[in-house]
């Protein structure tokens, strides 16, 4: 194989390709029926899902909130941009005239609902008397802590007006469906997006315990609304009984598509989960050992996904998939044709606007070429500065789809 980071790369762009929202959602718009049909949603692939339902079925209004750079245009539905992973103003103005356009909808009617990854973020109304800078504060606290996007959406649920099934209750009697892409480990529709049209029957205390375990300070108006009873929709809710929720594309789904590329190409697949979860560094010293274990006679790939974590502890921005890859390389110390990509699949890793990066046997000898130092840019969090200098970063700009990392080590014979 010529050029093995180059395949790596084509692996990650139809992993991506295979979840783009033009292909699938168009096969998921309901039927006309007697009232309006209006289109409602959220996440960083939510307007490419509307652009894909608008092809199929003009709505008769619609209003989208999507990261900054992911707007799509739309025939009928108005698209908002908002700020990602932390909420800001315009995604909480956007929200209430959402939540307001579903409790406008009559029995007649029908929604289309559109979430995707991103959702929690940018679908943003803080329960009770927390402001938006105190609901800013949980969430920078519990993406610095390391903490699972389980645990993060969990908290999110209980804080919030509009998620744990809030905007498939105020919609009704209207009938919803909801389409999703999901980026969570498992799939879970409660899990995607903090499931704003998914009922919950978790108990807020359980929110409570989180914050308390990750060492999250907290404002007196969020204890309080984890200490009542709580703002979620109960699965049995009747407001419920009109909704469905479909989960139409997934990290497996994509996974697949690589995988058969690359037997395409003669390689041994081998698939060590899609719902990968854990210390970006430590799957890193794991997989490092698999891909030494697994050499062979032929090429081989270990393909990934999921949703990995970074506890920042340096300066750096800590996005995932790049410290992943910085620390795999560390672990493989020059090892001989072994190469790795890992990116996520929106084309955001953390909080850059890097999707990830690639590295090979001669990764540290790059670095050591530019100057620097991979064990001290690891400790710092800083993986994309490192990759930025010795020339690994993957750029691809919004991807418009969103189910999660994608993880690619290769390994060459000798």
């Amino acid at each position: 194989m010529n050029d093995p980071q180059a395949f790596l790369r084509r692996l990650f762009d139809c992993a991506v390709q295979a979840a783009d929202p033009m292909a699938f959602v168009g096969l998921h718009v309901p039927e006309p029926s007697a009232g309006r049909f209006v289109v409602l949603g959220a996440g960083k692939a939510s307007a490419r899902m509307a652009e894909a339902a608008c092809a199929v079925r003009r709505p008769d209004a619609g209003l989208v909130v999507t990261r900054y750079g992911h707007a799509r245009p739309c025939r009928g539905v108005e698209i908002v941009e908002a700020a990602h992973p932390v909420p800001d103003q315009a995604g909480l103005d956007a929200t209430r005239r959402i939540l307001a356009m579903a409790q406008s909808l009559e029995r007649s009617d029908t929604a289309l609902a559109l979430i995707s990854g991103g959702a929690s973020a940018l679908l943003t109304l803080p329960a009770g008397r927390i402001t938006l800078k105190q609901k800013r504060r949980v969430f920078e606290g519990l993406l610095a802590s390391g903490a699972p996007i389980g645990e993060i959406n969990a908290v999110r649920k209980h804080i919030s007006g509009v998620k744990g099934g809030r905007l498939a209750a105020a919609a009704h009697p209207a009938r919803m469906v909801a389409l999703m892409i999901s980026d969570v480990p498992g799939d879970d529709p409660g899990t995607i997006g903090s499931g704003p049209t998914v009922g919950d029957d978790s108990d807020p205390k359980d929110a409570l315990e989180i914050l308390e375990r990750r060492g999250v300070q907290t404002a007196a108006s969020v204890r309080e609304a984890l200490e009542g009873p709580g703002s979620v929709v109960p699965t049995s809710d009747p407001r419920l009984e009109f909704t469905q929720n479909i989960v139409c594309a997934a990290p497996s789904l994509s996974l697949a598509a690589a995988a058969d590329l690359a037997r395409a190409q003669g390689v041994e697949v081998r698939m060590l989960g899609d719902a990968i979860e854990g210390e970006a560094r430590e799957v890193a010293a794991q997989h490092a050992a698999l891909a030494l274990e697994s050499r062979a006679a032929h090429p081989v790939l270990l393909l990934s996904g999921g949703e990995l974590t970074v506890t920042i502890a340096g300066s750096g921005s800590g996005g995932p998939n790049a410290e992943y890859a910085l620390a795999l390389a560390i672990a493989l110390d020059g090892a001989a044709g072994v190469h790795a990509i890992a990116c996520d699949t929106d084309g955001v890793d953390g909080a850059a606007e890097i999707a990830g990066a690639v590295a090979g046997s001669d990764t540290l000898e790059a670095a050591t070429r530019a100057g620097a130092d991979a064990r001290a840019a690891l400790r710092d969090n800083d993986a994309h500065g490192f990759f930025g200098r010795v020339g690994g970063q993957v750029v691809t700009g919004p991807t418009l789809t969103n189910v999660n990392d994608f993880r690619a080590i290769l390994v060459l014979p000798r």
